[in-house]
């Protein structure tokens, strides 16, 4: 007697589509066979293709595309293309390969490759698996392969895949194609089998939210998650896939104690011991033959890797001379890098013929071929606050402005700027008008600088002020500075010490005001690394990308989303605490703050960085640049018209915000979405409570209850980590790396009339200003450093492209969306080139004006002054 069930079989046709009907199950084997044949007529069967000439393929034979194999009525054959990167000599391979003498050595050598369903196996209530595949790799460099998986015709679609590494050295998974449109989730390390055992999981390329996980890798979702995080406990190894926190307590030596940062956002942690040093326990520091550990899939690619070595290595060319030069004429090696700058004449003390000379000198930065005046003109200063380094500028709104530090500590609040300093400098307007109309601003220094002066200047041969700028908009849209104040701690809170300084009306004041204008420079520069720089994009989003790769799947829509935005900034800050933000390194050494770099970093996480505050329009409100406008394209009227930062920067976020728009309302269709996503809320929870905790208690915090709290959070991250950076780092080099115009760090303060030094700077006071700069070995090592920051590898991805669109097949939507983002970029690219030619635009067009090029999307390999990548890569 025969009986009835419902199965679904599965026809996987040639086009790598997986289609699925339900059929009558007969106990007579003859009936199933004629179901299945009958489902399959799409296909020739028991066809057997042969490649013709050189065939690389693991044990199955080798397929043309979108052919199908099938050995008998159950069992289907699909073929896949699988990349693999097989250097013998990358990263952490060595390591491996001395562990694996002790390790047996009679393992498969061989990939082991298996395909993991999106339907559940019933028997082992896992997804369904096909057969195991072997992959022998048969070339070093990049290959690709093509075999073959053996599954059940009632398989399903292929939701991931298991790969075990059977050699002795670590190899590079590019991609895994299944038939063409199936695509895994691949760019990784896989470790040694007989040292790693766990086989790594590889999900197939689209988007699912948790809560529509396919049910055959839902459990290996949550698992592979589980890795990732580990327990929290050991010290890390290079080849490890770990995310976890720590606190910046590595950054000195034993003999070189710094304190834990507190408040400050955690980092990735290493796991390295512990030790006690003046009472406090900080973590030991790697040698110097060590890298500090990140996710081994976080370490920087080849061609990377070799930008950075090369540029080290000319970095150490062009210092040689600065450096062999002070030493021979030691104090009578007055300052003047120019001789070591291309196309600036000889050095002074060697003469290699023009192609050696240019090998040991520095590129021209872009500043210096247009101007080589050792100090910053006016106008030219006015101009940098509002392009090159445009993110301290305010408006003032009340004059004079009052400090917000504490007078029981610091003295007293009142300003020394007086109506008399500056009423002469305001085209005939009142104070009261000019703050009206929006034409006064400022660039402040004082709050940040002064608690910490007393111990600054204590140190050798650091000096500085804290700063406060006065500027004025001028009839043609330029700022020019009309007074500068200068103030000192005193140590008795009934007391202050501040000075102002007006534009010069005779030679002496002449000489104060360029002496002054350094001084804000120094301040700006020291501002512009620790607080803009370092402290708000690399420090404050780096807990964001840990709680990425710990809470949210590779499968999430929002991980894809984030990926090539999080690309390399776990291993640029490993860098940083190596050798640029630690005890004596180049931040401490190069900059004015010393040994209180990262302390000053620290202050300012405490007493002003806000996340609410961080996207684009909501900084240029906070600092009064704009007001809100619903009558406006982008919601905000600014008050400068030629404000170069914000009126291409504004076209990048608009664009931004309408990607992320799209790209949020296609998986979230209502309020329940977002807050029943487990994943999401997990993310965005880890990223406050244990990356930030500091602030986690604090008011100011997005909710993410809405699709539109959702969008406004991503388009802030994508933001900081493309456009924001690359205006903070990628004009470094072209528009702050000529020393004399933009120092660094300042050695000496402003003489009084009864100072010993006063008489020297009355008989020369351009030496005395420039012996106030940094010394010429000080000078060469910061411009090496800045060079090197500031340039592009020939790896970078910039915003706009996208190298995953295959993730999003039978999604057109979100692929039209990126297709418009592309071309939102190449327009505003366009329309940038346009204003750059205004000549109504004074700020970026005219003479001796530089055009604002620092978010133009795409550039060239180097330090080009231009360009947005996709990440922070630098």
């Amino acid at each position: 007697m025969a009986c009835t069930k419902t199965l679904m079989v599965t026809n996987i046709a040639g086009n790598g589509i997986v289609l699925q009907k339900k059929v009558k199950l007969n106990r007579q084997v003859g009936s199933l066979r004629h179901s299945i044949e009958e489902e399959r007529s799409v296909s020739a069967m028991k066809l057997r293709v042969r490649k013709k000439g050189k065939q690389r393929c693991g044990t199955m034979v080798a397929m043309n595309k979108g052919e199908l194999i099938s050995e008998n009525s159950t069992t289907v054959k699909l073929s896949a293309l699988v990349t693999v990167r097989n250097n013998k000599v990358l990263g952490s391979e060595m390591v491996n390969n001395l562990l694996t003498i002790f390790l047996p050595q009679n393992h498969t050598k061989a990939l082991l490759l298996q395909l993991v369903s999106t339907n559940l196996d019933p028997g082992r209530m896992e997804g369904k698996l096909s057969k195991e595949t072997v992959l022998k790799l048969s070339e070093e460099g990049i290959s690709s392969y093509k075999v073959e998986f053996s599954v059940d015709s009632n398989f399903g679609t292929p939701g991931a895949v298991t790969v075990v590494n059977g050699y002795e050295n670590e190899l590079f998974l590019e991609s895994i194609t299944i038939q063409q449109n199936l695509h895994f989730s691949c760019k990784s390390w896989l470790q040694p089998n007989k040292l790693y055992p766990d086989k790594r999981i590889f999900f197939l390329n689209k988007a699912y939210l948790p809560s529509e996980t396919p049910i055959g890798v839902k459990e290996m979702r949550e698992k592979e998650m589980v890795k990732l995080r580990g327990d929290g406990k050991g010290r890390r190894v290079p080849s490890d896939r770990i995310y976890d926190y720590d606190l910046y307590n590595d950054l000195g030596h034993s003999n070189s104690h710094r304190p834990t940062l507190n408040p400050y956002p955690t980092r990735c942690r290493t796991g390295r011991p512990l030790t006690t040093t003046n009472g406090a326990k900080v973590e030991s520091r790697p040698s110097e033959s060590e890298l500090i550990y990140v996710p081994r899939d976080e370490e920087l690619n080849d061609i990377k890797r070799e930008a950075i070595n090369q540029g080290k290595l000319m970095a150490v060319f062009r210092n040689i001379m600065p450096a062999l030069t002070e030493k021979i004429m030691g104090n009578q090696a007055l300052f003047n890098i120019d001789y070591f700058i291309k196309e600036s004449g000889q050095s002074i003390l060697f003469n290699l013929g023009c192609a050696a000379q240019d090998f040991f000198k520095f590129d021209p930065p872009k500043v210096f071929s247009r101007k080589r005046s050792h100090f910053l003109q006016d106008d030219e200063f006015g101009r940098q606050v509002l392009a090159e380094f445009p993110l301290s500028i305010e408006r003032l709104k009340v004059f004079p402005p009052v400090s917000k530090l504490d007078p029981s500590k610091y003295g007293s609040v009142e300003s020394a700027l007086k109506e008399e300093h500056i009423i002469g400098q305001i085209e005939g307007m009142s104070i009261q008008q000019a703050l009206e109309e929006n034409k006064l601003f400022m660039v402040d220094y004082h709050d940040f600088y002064l608690p910490f002066l007393d111990r600054i200047n204590a140190l050798e041969e650091r000096k500085a002020y804290a700063t406060t700028t006065i500027l004025f908009l001028t009839k043609m849209g330029t700022l020019k500075p009309i007074a500068i104040q200068l103030a000192l701690p005193t140590g008795n809170p009934n007391t202050s010490s501040k000075k102002v300084l007006t534009p010069p009306t005779d030679a002496t004041s002449k000489w104060l005001w360029q002496l002054g204008k350094a001084h804000v420079c120094s301040n700006d520069a020291g501002v512009h690394t620790l607080v803009h720089h370092w402290l708000r994009i690399h420090a404050c989003l780096e807990p964001l990308i840990i709680a990425a790769h710990r809470q949210l799947s590779v499968m999430h829509p929002i991980f894809k989303l984030l990926h090539p935005h999080m690309r390399y900034t776990l291993k640029t800050n490993a860098t940083a605490r190596q050798s640029l933000i630690n005890a004596e390194g180049t931040i401490e050494t190069d900059h004015t703050p010393g040994r209180y770099c990262m302390q000053m970093t620290s202050a300012a996480y405490k007493d002003w960085w806000r996340f609410d505050l961080e996207g684009f329009p909501e900084d240029l409100i906070r600092r009064g640049l704009a007001v809100p406008d619903a009558t406006q394209p982008h919601g905000i009227r600014v008050l400068i018209e030629d404000y170069p930062y914000a009126a291409d920067g504004l076209l990048i976020w608009s664009s931004i915000k309408n990607l992320v728009r799209t790209y949020v309302n296609y998986y979230y269709k209502n309020c329940n979405a977002v807050s029943s996503d487990n994943e999401l809320q997990s993310w965005y929870a880890e990223f406050i409570n244990l990356g930030h905790p500091d602030h986690k208690s604090a008011s100011w915090w997005p909710k993410l209850d809405h699709p539109e709290d959702l969008i406004s959070v991503l388009t802030t991250v994508i933001w900081l980590v493309t456009a924001q950076h690359a205006v903070l780092n990628f004009g470094q080099y072209p528009h702050g790396g000529y020393v004399p115009i933009r120092p660094p760090l300042m050695r000496k303060l402003i003489p009084k009339e009864e100072d010993p030094e006063y008489s020297d700077f009355v008989m020369d006071p351009q030496r005395y200003f420039l012996s106030s700069l940094p010394s010429l070995f000080q000078a060469s090592r910061f411009m090496a450093v800045i060079d090197i920051g500031s340039a592009h590898s020939p790896d970078e991805e910039y915003i706009g492209e996208r190298n995953d669109l295959s993730s999003w097949v039978g999604e057109p939507e979100i692929i039209d969306a990126f297709n418009q983002f592309s071309m939102d970029m190449k327009s505003i690219e366009i329309e940038i080139k346009r204003r750059n030619a205004d000549p109504k635009l004074r700020n970026r067009c005219g003479v001796d004006a530089l055009p604002f090029e620092l978010l133009v999307p795409s550039s060239g390999c180097g330090a080009t002054g231009r360009g947005v990548p996709n990440s922070v890569t630098a």
